[in-house]
């Protein structure tokens, strides 16, 4: 296997964050975890610390002043992870929404299969997602068409937060350049990627919200990506992308 780091952003994330921890460190496959922590005030840092000594060279910890938001928590690992010698990186959520068991599908599709990104997709075999109120699954759902609609882009789960890409996609596309912050982040990422030509494929997951902790979804992300979207298509037909 390929060295592989899955970047887990956090902000008081003490109740699920040694428990998705442990969980990536029992599959079979040597998976490296980078934790961004956002100053959590509720001692989710602490709690890694005291982990490392049990995973040393495999868990790190990377520590930001401040509550800077999703994006700049991924932009801050993938530097991490292109500056050493990692072949492939993953995103995923520490509330057990992504289940830690899905990483060996994303590696594999990426790694066996030849893929630069793995998705994994609530939508792309109908609706698989659990515990969400109806609403919130529309909201999610439609938010996906709406970017289709606007984009082009082929990918039915527009807004996933739970990915692999293979290291080459993370060199190519100018991280430095996406001011993102939430859903936003996530759709610009999926766009480059599909705009500079890199193969994509989406793998069916079964989401389940979390049931520990508090979900840091608000109407400032939720409208970031409405007209993020937007702003995104128009600058894009002012340009080219070549790698």
């Amino acid at each position: 296997m390929e060295k592989t780091l899955v970047i887990i952003p956090t902000y008081n994330e003490k109740d699920n964050i040694e428990p998705i921890i442990r969980k990536v460190f029992s599959l079979f496959l040597p998976f490296e975890v980078l934790i961004i922590d956002d100053g959590s005030p509720d001692g989710t840092a602490d709690i890694v610390k005291n982990l490392q000594k049990e995973f040393p060279g495999r868990l790190h910890l990377e520590q930001r002043k401040g509550k800077l938001g999703l994006g700049t928590a991924y932009i801050h690992g993938f530097k991490y992870a292109l500056q050493r010698d990692y072949q492939f990186v993953c995103e995923m959520d520490a509330d057990f929404s992504h289940n830690p068991e899905d990483l060996i599908k994303l590696y594999k599709t990426c790694a066996e299969e030849g893929n630069d990104l793995a998705i994994g997709s609530r939508y792309v075999n109908g609706v698989t997602v659990i515990n969400w109120p109806i609403s919130r699954v529309l909201m999610s759902y439609f938010a996906s068409w709406y970017v289709r609609f606007i984009t082009g882009i082929p990918v039915n789960d527009t807004t996933a937060g739970f990915k692999c890409y293979r290291r080459i996609v993370l060199e190519t596309i100018d991280i430095d350049n996406i001011k993102f912050v939430g859903y936003a982040f996530q759709i610009k990422m999926k766009f480059m990627a599909w705009k500079y030509g890199f193969k994509i494929k989406e793998v069916p997951i079964i989401f389940t919200d979390r049931t520990r902790g508090e979900s840091k979804m608000s109407k400032t992300i939720f409208g970031e990506a409405v007209f993020g979207v937007l702003d995104m298509k128009i600058k894009s037909l002012f340009r080219y992308y070549t790698r």
